[in-house]
C-alpha cells in the first residue's frame, strides 16, 4: 500500500532537510560575505557565530531534557527509520535558524524580514514532518534569538552611520572646476573595481587619474597630484597616510577612494564604494578632521608598539574563517605565549607592557577588536595598554577577554589624552602606524 504525499508534506520535508546541519545558512553567509561588502561579511560573520552557539546550547539542554520525539504522522515525509534519536526538546534546527536570522539581521537591519520568515518555515517544517512539537521548536527559537542578543556582550553591533564631527566643525565647499587628481594604488590590496582606473574615468571624466606600478612610484605622483585643487587616492591605509601628508603640507583637501583592503580611514568618512567617492566631490563639501603624530610621522587611524601589530596581522587573517572575536581570542593566545614584554617609561612612569595601541580618536568598542569611531575631530588619543608587571598577566588577559570581563581586569588599562610620551629602555621601538610597520626611535611622543 502506497501513501501519496500531499504538496505541503513535501515542501515541509525539503525545508527541513535544507537546514540539516545548519547547511542553508552557511549558503546564505557565503552570499553575505561574498557581495554584502563590509556590512555584509560581518552580518555573515555574526550569523554563524550565533548559529554555532545555539547548537552547542541546544546540545547541552537535550542532555538534561531528554524529551521523546513525537508519534509520526500518517504521511509525513520521512519515515521512522529516519527520526534522530536525541532529545525532542529544544530543535536544534529551530535554535539555529532563528540564532542566524537574528544575528545577520543586527549588522544589516533589512535581513530581518526574509530571514526571520525563513527561520519560521524552518521551524515550521520541523513540526509537520514530526519530528518535533510546537513546544520544541518554540523553546528552540526563543533560545536562538537570546544567544544571538548575548554576541553584542563580546562583540559590539557597529553603526552604519559614518563618524562625525563637533556641532559648529568648520566646513567649506569645493568651487565649480576645482581640479581633481586621484592617485591609483593598485597593489595596496584587492581594490572594489578589477579595473580602478577605468572606473574613476567613468565616474570623475574630468579628474586626472595617476595610477602608479610600483610603490616607489608614489611620492612622485603624490607630488603632481599636490598641484591639483584636490589630491585623492585610491588605495590601502597606508597609501591614505602618505597622501594625507601630502595633502596637510600642501594645504589641500584629500579625497579618500576605498581602493585597499581593510579601508579604515574611508570607512569611517562612511565611504564604502567607488560611487559614494565621487558622489562626495559632487557634492563638494570639505571637511576638517584630526591627525595625530608619532615620532615625526602622522597616523590617521593607529600607531602602536609592543605585539599590537604581530596580534593584528594574526587576528585578521584568521577572523574571516572563524569570526572576529574567536580570531582575535586564537591570535591573542598564540602571539602571548611566545612574546617578551617591551621596557617603557610612559609619561615618566616604567611600566612593562605586552602592547600599546593609539588611536587618533576615540574608537569603539573597548578591548583589542577596535572597530570605528563617533567622532573624527574630538582632539583625543585612545590609549589602550596590556600591562605584564602583573602575575599570570597574560593568563589572566585571555581569561578576560573570554569572559568578557575586559574592562575589570588590572592587566588592561584604557584612557583618552592629549598626548603620551613614550621612552623605550630597550632600544628603538619598532611602530605599526596605520598599517605599516617602521623602526622608530627610542623616544616617542
Amino acid at each position: 500500500m502506497t501513501v501519496s504525499k500531499p504538496t505541503v508534506d513535501v515542501v515541509a520535508g525539503l525545508t527541513s532537510r535544507a537546514a540539516d546541519h545548519g547547511r542553508v545558512w552557511m549558503v546564505i553567509a557565503a552570499l553575505l560575505a561574498a557581495v554584502g561588502r563590509r556590512f555584509g561579511r560581518r552580518s555573515a560573520i555574526r550569523g554563524m557565530l550565533a548559529l554555532g552557539a545555539a547548537e552547542a546550547g541546544t546540545a547541552v539542554v537535550k542532555q538534561v531534557a531528554r524529551r521523546q520525539r513525537p508519534r509520526r504522522r500518517l504521511g509525513a515525509l520521512l519515515d521512522r527509520r529516519t527520526t534522530p534519536r536525541t532529545s525532542s526538546f529544544p530543535s536544534a534546527h529551530a535554535a539555529a535558524g532563528f540564532a542566524f536570522a537574528t544575528g545577520a539581521a543586527m549588522e544589516l537591519p533589512v535581513l530581518s524580514v526574509p530571514l526571520g520568515a525563513a527561520a519560521g518555515a524552518v521551524a515550521w517544517s520541523r513540526v509537520r514532518t514530526g519530528q518535533h512539537r510546537w513546544g520544541d521548536v518554540t523553546a528552540g527559537a526563543a533560545l536562538g534569538v537570546a544567544v544571538a542578543a548575548a554576541t553584542r556582550r563580546a562583540w559590539p553591533v557597529a553603526p552604519h552611520e559614518p563618524a562625525g564631527l563637533r556641532t559648529g566643525a568648520a566646513s567649506k565647499t569645493l568651487h565649480p572646476g576645482a581640479r581633481v587628481a586621484i592617485v591609483v594604488n593598485p597593489d595596496a590590496g584587492p581594490a572594489i573595481s578589477t579595473d580602478p582606473e577605468a572606473r574613476l574615468h567613468k565616474l570623475l571624466p574630468d579628474a586626472e587619474v595617476l595610477c602608479v606600478e610600483e610603490a616607489s612610484e608614489l611620492p612622485k605622483a603624490l607630488e603632481r597630484a599636490s598641484e591639483a585643487d584636490v589630491i585623492g587616492v585610491s588605495g590601502g591605509d597606508g597609501t591614505v597616510n602618505r597622501a594625507a601628508h601630502t595633502a596637510h603640507t600642501a594645504g589641500k583637501p584629500l579625497l579618500v577612494v576605498p581602493g585597499g583592503t581593510l579601508n579604515h580611514f574611508a570607512h569611517a568618512l562612511g565611504i564604502e564604494t567607488f560611487d559614494e567617492a565621487a558622489a562626495a566631490v559632487e557634492g563638494g563639501k570639505v571637511i576638517e578632521a584630526d591627525v595625530a603624530c608619532v615620532a615625526g610621522a602622522m597616523f590617521l587611524n593607529v600607531a602602536s608598539f609592543g605585539v599590537y601589530p604581530e596580534l593584528v596581522a594574526m587576528r585578521e587573517g584568521l577572523e574571516h574563517r572563524v569570526g572576529k572575536w574567536p580570531a582575535l581570542v586564537l591570535a591573542l593566545a598564540r602571539v602571548l605565549r611566545k612574546a617578551q614584554p617591551v621596557e617603557v617609561e610612559i609619561d615618566g612612569r616604567h611600566r612593562r607592557v605586552w602592547m600599546c595601541f593609539v588611536g587618533n580618536c576615540r574608537y569603539h568598542p573597548s578591548g583589542f577588536a577596535p572597530s570605528w569611531r563617533e567622532k573624527l575631530d574630538d582632539g583625543q588619543l585612545d590609549v589602550r595598554i596590556v600591562d605584564a608587571a602583573s602575575p599570570f598577566s597574560r593568563t589572566r588577559l585571555v581569561l578576560a577577554v573570554l569572559t568578557g570581563r575586559l574592562g575589570r581586569t588590572r592587566v588592561y588599562e584604557e584612557r583618552t589624552a592629549t598626548s603620551l610620551d613614550v621612552r623605550s629602555l630597550d632600544g628603538p621601538l619598532t611602530l605599526a602606524v596605520d598599517g605599516e610597520v617602521v623602526d622608530g626611535p627610542a623616544h616617542v611622543t
